[in-house]
């Protein structure tokens, strides 16, 4: 158990010395849904995002994390908010 404690305690100055150093020993990459990208591009929270579609927080929620989909008006306006998310910020502040 000792062994095991050392290994543990040598890997976790190495880790420390490699983040201080600016080394990235593992990177990862967060791929966003389409409607997290709109939201992301409109700039706007989750609940604010919810309110300008018209939609519940949970289905916005939802559709971020892929166990529902967007349909009929809601596409239309997540299509209006990734090429001109100017558009839904001006109804923000409506």
């Amino acid at each position: 158990m000792d062994k095991e404690l050392e290994q543990f305690q040598a890997d976790l100055l190495r880790s420390v010395h490699d983040m201080k150093a600016g080394r990235a020993v593992r990177a990862t990459q967060v791929e966003l849904s389409p409607v997290a990208e709109a939201r992301a591009k409109v700039g706007v929270s989750q609940s604010a995002f919810a309110d300008l579609l018209g939609v519940s927080l949970r289905t916005l929620q939802d559709w971020e994390q892929g166990r529902r989909s967007p349909s009929g008006a809601a596409k239309t306006l997540l299509r209006i908010a990734v090429k001109h998310p100017e558009a839904l910020r001006d109804l923000q502040v409506a």
